[in-house]
């Protein structure tokens, strides 16, 4: 299960992001530090199957191996448990691991759970938002608010930009 130690901190541009440990599709557990030594997108969503989250994943799959050729991975996240994201990323044949994060330990650490009016009621959820993540761990970029059509676009071109810096 996706572990936190005590203390942890939310995550800041420009600072080393917190090593959590990870569930993931697949039945397998990582941790972020994991991801060191190539550039990581880690995006969450509010709900697997939704229209704009399964949009957002379809947009990501179909520049998978342009964030491939930038040695770039890609995780996406959401509170849903690990079924529910083992259905998703089956059924839209994701080719990136999905995060279940029932615990919201990753989510607490990106501070990504807000307060949200849904047909008129205030819910608590997930902000779609992404964070890009050096191959040091240093966060460098947060997209947060995300409105799904274009931002792959603009994550990859941030990408570039940033890497070339």
């Amino acid at each position: 299960m996706a572990k936190i130690t005590e203390g942890i901190r939310m995550v800041e541009t420009g600072k080393k992001v917190p090593d959590i440990e990870l569930l993931l599709t697949g039945d397998k557990t990582a941790r972020l530090a994991d991801y060191r030594g190539k550039w990581l997108v880690l995006y969450f969503y509010p709900k697997a199957g939704t229209p704009g989250c399964t949009q957002e994943g379809l947009d990501f799959k179909e520049a998978i191996y342009k964030f491939r050729r930038q040695s770039t991975a890609i995780l996406g996240a959401s509170r849903d448990s690990l079924k529910a994201q083992e259905n998703f990323q089956a059924k839209q044949g994701f080719p990136f691991d999905l995060v279940a994060d029932k615990e919201e330990h990753l989510c607490a650490a990106f501070d990504v759970i807000k307060r949200k009016n849904m047909y008129g009621k205030k819910v608590r959820g997930i902000e779609r938002s992404t964070f890009l993540i050096d191959d040091n761990g240093i966060l460098r970029q947060e997209w947060r608010g995300v409105k799904v059509k274009g931002h792959v676009a603009q994550v990859l071109e941030t990408l570039k930009s940033l890497k070339k810096s």
